[in-house]
C-alpha cells in the first residue's frame, strides 16, 4: 500500500506559475521567455502543393508498389522539374533553399545518386506507362498522338541527329519524341527517336505499343496530316478495330477543287459539309472554311512576297553595279532568298550571266488564294459513331498535344537544350519531364477557378467546331480585369506558385535567456486565397483510385 507524499505545496505559488505547471501537466510544450530568433527559412507553399497532388494522383505507387530510396528521388526530380528546371547538379543545390528534401526524404542526395535514379526509372518505363493507360485510355476511346523535337548541346549522343527542326535551331542535333495521349491531352507515353526520324515512321510503332502493352484493341487515332499519311492509313485498314481521323494535305485539297468535286458555292450557305470521293473509299471526307484563317494566311502570304521581292531587288541592284555578274553565283544568291521565304512556287525567274528578272506568278497567287482558308478532315469512322462536328472538334484536340511539347520545352519544365551523353539518359531525361507535366496537367484542371484559365468546358465541347474559339464571357472579365470574382488576384500557374511559395518554414529558436533552448519549426499562415489552393487541389479524383489523405 502506497503512502501519498507531498512533493510540493503549489498553494503560495502566484497565479500565473500555477496556469503554467497546469499546462505542463496537460502535455504543452512550454518555452523561456526570451526574443524569437529566425536561424532558416525556406519556401514550402509550392513544395506542399505539389505534395498533396502527388499523394491524390498516387504517384509513388505509379513509380513503384514499394518504397526505395531511387522512388524518393524520382518524385523529388519530378517536383523540382515544375519549381526549377535545371540540370541535376543544379537540382541538388536549388531545392534546398525550399523544404522539398524534407518532404520527399531526400536531404543528403547527390547528383550521382539522381542519375542513377534515372536509370532505375527507365528500366520500369514500359510499367509506368501501363499504369497510366489502365488510368486513362480504355476501349473504344479518342488517342492523340504527335511528334516533336529538342535540339543537344553536345555532339556524342548516338541517337542525336540533324533532322527537321522545330526549334528554328539550324545545324543543331535533335533528338524527336512522340507523346501519347488521351482525348484531354493527359500524357500517357512517350517515346523518343534519332533527330532524323520522319513524323509518318514513328506511328506504327505508336499503334502496337497500344494494342500489344495497353492491351487496348479498339481505338481511334487522332494525327495531323503529316502523321497520318496515306501508307500509314493502307497499313491501319489491314489491322481491325483501328480507326483514325487526320487532314488533308493541301495539294490534295488542290485536286479536289480542280476536279469539281468540291463545290466551293457550298461555303456561301454553310462553313462545314461531308461529301466523298472515288480516291478516298470508305472515308468520310468533312470540308470546313474558316474565313477569319483564311485572312490570316492571305496577309501572311503577301508579306512574304513582299519580303522576297524586296530581297530580289537588292540582287538586281548587285548586278546592275556589276558586283555581282556569274550565272552561277546569281542563281546561288536567288536561291538562298527564295528558300528563305519558301516563296519559289509564286515566282517566275530567269537567270543568266548579268541577268536576273523575276515576276510574281498572279495566277500561283490566285490559285493558292481561292483555298484560303479551307482544310478538309478525313475519318475512316461512321456517321452512326461521330458526328461531323466532333469529328472536326476531335482533330482539332491535338492542340492539347502541341500545348504539352509548349510546357515541356518552354514555358514550365525547360526540356531543352539537352546536355545528356548517353541515349538512355536522353530518353530518362524526357521521360522524367512526361512525369513533371503529368502533374502539372491535373494541377492545371484543378487550379481552373484561380488561374486564367476559361472554367466553362462544356461550352468549348458545344462550340462552333469551324468558328476560331472564344473564351467565355466570365473568362474574359478575368483577363481583362485581372481579377478573380471576389476581387483576388488572377494567376498564370508559374505567378501562382511563386505566390504559394511565400509560405515558407522558420527554424526559430529562443534566444537571450538564462536556459538553452532546442531549435523548432514555424510555418507561415496560408492566406485565404492560399488555403484555395491547398483546397482545390485536394480535390483532384481519378476513377477507380484510392485517395490517401494529402
Amino acid at each position: 500500500m502506497r503512502v501519498a507524499q507531498t512533493i510540493a505545496n503549489l498553494s503560495s505559488l502566484p497565479d500565473d506559475q500555477v496556469d503554467l505547471i497546469r499546462l505542463v501537466l496537460k502535455g504543452e510544450s512550454l518555452r523561456p521567455v526570451g526574443e524569437l530568433e529566425i536561424i532558416k527559412s525556406r519556401h514550402h507553399g509550392h513544395v506542399e502543393a505539389l505534395s498533396i497532388t502527388m499523394k491524390r494522383l498516387g504517384l509513388a505507387n505509379l513509380i513503384a508498389t514499394r518504397s526505395s530510396r531511387e522512388r524518393d528521388l524520382v518524385m523529388a526530380m519530378i517536383a523540382a522539374r515544375i519549381l526549377d528546371p535545371g540540370s541535376k547538379l543544379a537540382t541538388t543545390r536549388s531545392w534546398h533553399a525550399t523544404t522539398l528534401p524534407e518532404i520527399f526524404n531526400v536531404v543528403y542526395a547527390h547528383e550521382d545518386e539522381l542519375y542513377g535514379a534515372m536509370d532505375w526509372m527507365l528500366q520500369r518505363q514500359n510499367s509506368i506507362e501501363t499504369k497510366l493507360a489502365k488510368r486513362h485510355l480504355k476501349n473504344g476511346g479518342q488517342i492523340l498522338y504527335d511528334l516533336s523535337s529538342s535540339y543537344f548541346e553536345g555532339s556524342h549522343c548516338s541517337i542525336a541527329a540533324r533532322g527537321y527542326n522545330r526549334d528554328g535551331k539550324v545545324g543543331k542535333l535533335q533528338v524527336n519524341y512522340g507523346l501519347l495521349t488521351d482525348s484531354r491531352g493527359c500524357p500517357v507515353s512517350i517515346s523518343v527517336f534519332e533527330g532524323n526520324t520522319a513524323d509518318p515512321k514513328t506511328l506504327m510503332p505508336q499503334i502496337e505499343k497500344v494494342r500489344s502493352r495497353f492491351k487496348i484493341k479498339s481505338f481511334v487515332i487522332v494525327g495531323d496530316r503529316g502523321m497520318i499519311s496515306q501508307t500509314q492509313i493502307d497499313a491501319l485498314k489491314t489491322i481491325g478495330g483501328i480507326d483514325w481521323i487526320t487532314a488533308l494535305r493541301s495539294q490534295n485539297i488542290r485536286q479536289l477543287v480542280e476536279d469539281k468535286s468540291i463545290e466551293m458555292s457550298l461555303f456561301d450557305e454553310r462553313n462545314i459539309f461531308e461529301l466523298s470521293h472515288p480516291d478516298y473509299p470508305g472515308e468520310r471526307l468533312i470540308a470546313c472554311r474558316n474565313p477569319d484563317l483564311g485572312r490570316l494566311r492571305g496577309h501572311k502570304r503577301q508579306s512574304l512576297i513582299e519580303a522576297t521581292t524586296k530581297e530580289l531587288e537588292k540582287i538586281c541592284g548587285m548586278i546592275t553595279r556589276g558586283t555581282l555578274s556569274e550565272k552561277d553565283d546569281i542563281g546561288v544568291r536567288v536561291g538562298r532568298v527564295i528558300n528563305k521565304y519558301k516563296m519559289a512556287k509564286h515566282f517566275t525567274l530567269d537567270i543568266s550571266d548579268s541577268k536576273s528578272i523575276f515576276c510574281v506568278n498572279d495566277s500561283s497567287v490566285a490559285a493558292e488564294a481561292a483555298l484560303d482558308g479551307i482544310y478538309i478532315i478525313r475519318t475512316s469512322i461512321p456517321k452512326e459513331k461521330i458526328t461531323a462536328d466532333q469529328t472536326v472538334l476531335s482533330y482539332k484536340n491535338l492542340s492539347q498535344v502541341e500545348r504539352a511539347f509548349r510546357s515541356m520545352k518552354t514555358i514550365d519544365l525547360k526540356v531543352r537544350p539537352i546536355y545528356h551523353h548517353l541515349a538512355d539518359r536522353v530518353r530518362a531525361h524526357i521521360f522524367l519531364c512526361m512525369l513533371a507535366y503529368y502533374v502539372e496537367w491535373h494541377m492545371l484542371t484543378a487550379l481552373r477557378p484561380v488561374l486564367f484559365a476559361d472554367e466553362d468546358q462544356v461550352a468549348k465541347k458545344n462550340r462552333n467546331p469551324v468558328a476560331p474559339a472564344k473564351r467565355s464571357t466570365a473568362a474574359l472579365k478575368k483577363v481583362h480585369s485581372k481579377l478573380l470574382a471576389d476581387l483576388t488576384p488572377a494567376h498564370s500557374f508559374q505567378s501562382l506558385m511563386k505566390s504559394q511559395s511565400t509560405i515558407v518554414q522558420n527554424l526559430c529558436r529562443i534566444s537571450n535567456t538564462a536556459y538553452e533552448t532546442q531549435p523548432f519549426l514555424v510555418t507561415t499562415t496560408p492566406t485565404a486565397e492560399q488555403r484555395r489552393v491547398y483546397d482545390l487541389l485536394k480535390q483532384i479524383q481519378l476513377p477507380g483510385l484510392r485517395q490517401v489523405e494529402a
